[in-house]
Parts: C-alpha cells; sequence; structure tokens
C-alpha cells in the first residue's frame, strides 16, 4: 500500500499549473507497484472542493484509491508526534491532518506520496517519502 497526501490528488482536481503533471505521473507510477490508499482525514480534507459526496467518491473511485482507516495505535502515535511539536514550541491547539496520515503510514508501515515533506520527516522519519526532492523534481515544493 501507498498512502497518498491530500496535496497530490488535490493537484489533479484542481488541475494546478505547476503540480498536476508530476503528481498524475506520480500516482501513475506507484499505483503500478502497489495499491494506492487514502484515509479518513484525507477523504475529509478532499471534501473541501465537492458540493456532493458521490461527486468525491466518484474522483477516489477513479483514481482507484482505497481507503483505509487509521488504526488506533496511529490515533495515538499521531497524539504524541503532536506532543513532540507542542514541545519544540509548536502553536497549534489540536492535533494537525498532517499527524495522523504520518502515524498512519508510520504504524502500517507503507510510504507516502507527498509534496509537503517537512512535519513527516521531522516527526516520522521511518516513513519513507515518495515527493518531489526525492525525484529530483524541486518546483515549489516545502
Amino acid at each position: 500500500m501507498i498512502l497518498v497526501d491530500t496535496n497530490v490528488l488535490l493537484d489533479l482536481v484542481g488541475d494546478d499549473a505547476d503540480w498536476a503533471e508530476w503528481s498524475l505521473e506520480q500516482l501513475q507510477a506507484t499505483a503500478l507497484e502497489d495499491a494506492l490508499v487514502i484515509n479518513s482525514v484525507i477523504y475529509a480534507e478532499l471534501s473541501v472542493r465537492y458540493q456532493a459526496i458521490e461527486a468525491l467518491d466518484s474522483f477516489v473511485e477513479g483514481v482507484g484509491l482505497e481507503i483505509s482507516e487509521i488504526p488506533r495505535a496511529g490515533l495515538f502515535l499521531a497524539g504524541k508526534a503532536f506532543s513532540a511539536h507542542r514541545s519544540a514550541g509548536g502553536a497549534r491547539t489540536s492535533v494537525p491532518p498532517d499527524f495522523f496520515i504520518g502515524a498512519h503510514a508510520a504504524i502500517l508501515g507503507i510510504p507516502i506520496l507527498t509534496r509537503d515533506v517537512k512535519r513527516y520527516r521531522t516527526y516520522f522519519s521511518a516513513v519513507e517519502l515518495i515527493s518531489p526532492a526525492d525525484s529530483g523534481d524541486y518546483g515549489s515544493a516545502s
């Protein structure tokens, strides 16, 4: 399984001028290697771009994504990573989505396809990342 981060999918939904081509190429290449999955957090983040659940479900199905729920151990790890973030001076008062996504991948031992590597590298350093920085495509990735 390969966990697909929201930003990669939003590149396709919004036909992002800088990143849609890279994201599509990566989705196609990684789909040849393994199943592409999202979790409920990613689904919720995507839903912001859709007026109807049917349209979102059609997109998810069309891309060939499976939905995998975050195990309790992943939820616990997300909270621990957030505690470390807060201890390091982080100002947020609730756990950001990236912590749930990173913890999910960490618990399952699967890679994340993403353009936003900073939090994952900081708090989930054991998780393999498939990113523009790793493929030599730097563009405007953070």
